[in-house]
């Protein structure tokens, strides 16, 4: 008699469920409460974000801070929309253990977040079984340059992105990959988008659309003066650095990371982007294939 064995890219073995809700999504509530008594039943421990917890008025069960999730979890399951993953997958870059994503949507538009909320209890049955398959997402980290040191370091599982103020005129950006010059931009910014991240800001601005796992990165000019500056594609080794030049005391530039969290640029600054030495593992929408997604969320016509 043969051994049966996990499929390719199926997580290890789960005991300890991390759960994570939008902040203030009342409609979560009831789901969690569900799925801590789905887990409970099965002899396995929820593990669920304090604020989570709070909206759910669970107080019975183990609560762990938000940034503490991901050493506690031997699976995180993601209630809400894409800016939840975001925050989530950018926390699991930072800490020692690397559990898989089981993301749920709550109603938007939700390119992440794909698996539907009556999907939820079927797709969750597959991962403690070991029968669920795992997407490798890539992404990206950065640094700051500044006076010959680092700082203002992030991670993204979307893209970086380098933007002039609201109130300022464009900026000029001096993009290098490796140890080659590439070119003097005169945008509004530049994103740097992860696969993943292609059909986020680098979509509505212009970029293509990457197939999660195509080994690539993108650059894309938002609002460029030229109208020669167009994208481009670069294999997921490049290392990118971007200059703004910010001698004009006017202008200002931010550096943003998933668009969630950044800060002001100073002149001199350079950022520095390359992909994470880490991806995001992500829990696959087992019904509903990549192109069926594209389909579904950008309202493309079905032949």
């Amino acid at each position: 008699m043969g051994v049966d064995t996990p499929p390719p890219g199926a997580p290890a073995a789960v005991t300890r469920v991390g759960i994570v809700a939008k902040k203030r999504l009342a409609a979560a509530a009831p789901v969690v409460r569900d799925v801590v008594a789905w887990l409970e039943r099965r002899g396995l421990q929820p593990v669920v974000e304090s604020r989570t917890a709070a909206l759910a008025e669970l107080t019975a069960v183990t609560a762990a801070d938000v940034s503490a999730l991901p050493d506690a979890s031997d699976l995180i399951l993601v209630l809400g929309g894409d800016g939840t993953l975001l925050g989530m997958a950018r926390r699991i870059a930072v800490a020692a253990a690397d559990p898989p994503v089981l993301a749920v949507n709550f109603g938007g538009l939700g390119f992440l977040t794909e698996i539907t909320l009556p999907e939820l209890f079927t797709a969750l049955a597959s991962v403690v079984e070991g029968a669920a398959r795992i997407d490798e997402r890539r992404m990206l980290q950065s640094r700051t340059l500044r006076g010959g040191a680092t700082t203002g370091e992030g991670v993204a599982l979307n893209d970086v992105v380098i933007t002039k103020s609201a109130l300022s005129g464009m900026i000029d950006l001096s993009v290098s990959v490796g140890d080659q010059f590439v070119a003097q931009l005169r945008a509004d910014g530049l994103i740097i988008s992860s696969p993943t991240g292609s059909t986020a800001y680098n979509l509505s601005t212009g970029g293509p659309i990457v197939h999660p796992l195509v080994n690539a990165v993108v650059l894309t000019p938002i609002a460029p003066h030229m109208l020669a500056n167009r994208p481009l594609v670069l294999p997921e080794s490049a290392a990118i650095r971007v200059q703004p030049d910010l001698a004009d005391r006017r202008v200002q530039a931010f550096a943003s990371f998933d668009g969630q969290t950044g800060f002001e640029l100073e002149p001199g600054d350079a950022v520095l982007v390359e992909t994470a030495p880490r991806p995001l593992r992500m829990i696959r929408a087992a019904a509903r294939p990549y192109y069926a997604v594209l389909r579904e969320k950008l309202g493309w016509a079905a032949r």
